[in-house]
C-alpha cells in the first residue's frame, strides 16, 4: 500500500521555554511558558494523553483547553496537510499514525505535542 499524499490530523501542542516562540494565545507574554520546563511540559501531555486513551476525556475538548497553538480554538484540527509542510518530526509521527489513532509524545522545535489522525 502506498503512503498518502496527505494526512488530516489535529494535535495539542505544550510549549516550554526550549520552544523556539516563547508565547501563545494562552500566554502572550510567555510568562508561564518560559518558566516551564520541557519535562514538565511532558508530564503533563502524558497526563492528557492518559486521560484521553483511558476515554475519560475528548481529544478535542483537551486540545481546546491546554493546547497553546491556536487551533486550540478548532479542537487542534490542522485540517489537510502534504510532506513537506510540517517539522519534519510531526510530518513522519502524522503519517505513520493510522486514522483515529493517537501519537506518543513528539518533540519539535515548537514543544511537544500528541497528535491524533483524523483522516
Amino acid at each position: 500500500m502506498s503512503s498518502p499524499k496527505q494526512v488530516k490530523a489535529s494535535h495539542i501542542l505544550i510549549k516550554h521555554k526550549g520552544s523556539r516562540r516563547k508565547a501563545s494565545w494562552k500566554d502572550p507574554e510567555g510568562r508561564i511558558i518560559t518558566n516551564t520546563t520541557k519535562d514538565s511540559a511532558v508530564s503533563q501531555l502524558k497526563a492528557l494523553r492518559e486521560d484521553i486513551i483511558s476515554a475519560n476525556a475528548n481529544f478535542e475538548d483537551i486540545a481546546s483547553r491546554y493546547s497553546d497553538c491556536s487551533s486550540a480554538k478548532r479542537g487542534g484540527d490542522l485540517g489537510p496537510f502534504g510532506r513537506g509542510q510540517m517539522q519534519k518530526q510531526f510530518e513522519e509521527a502524522a503519517f505513520a499514525l493510522k486514522v483515529g489513532e493517537i501519537s506518543d509524545i513528539v518533540d519539535t522545535d515548537s514543544g511537544v505535542h500528541i497528535i491524533k489522525r483524523t483522516g
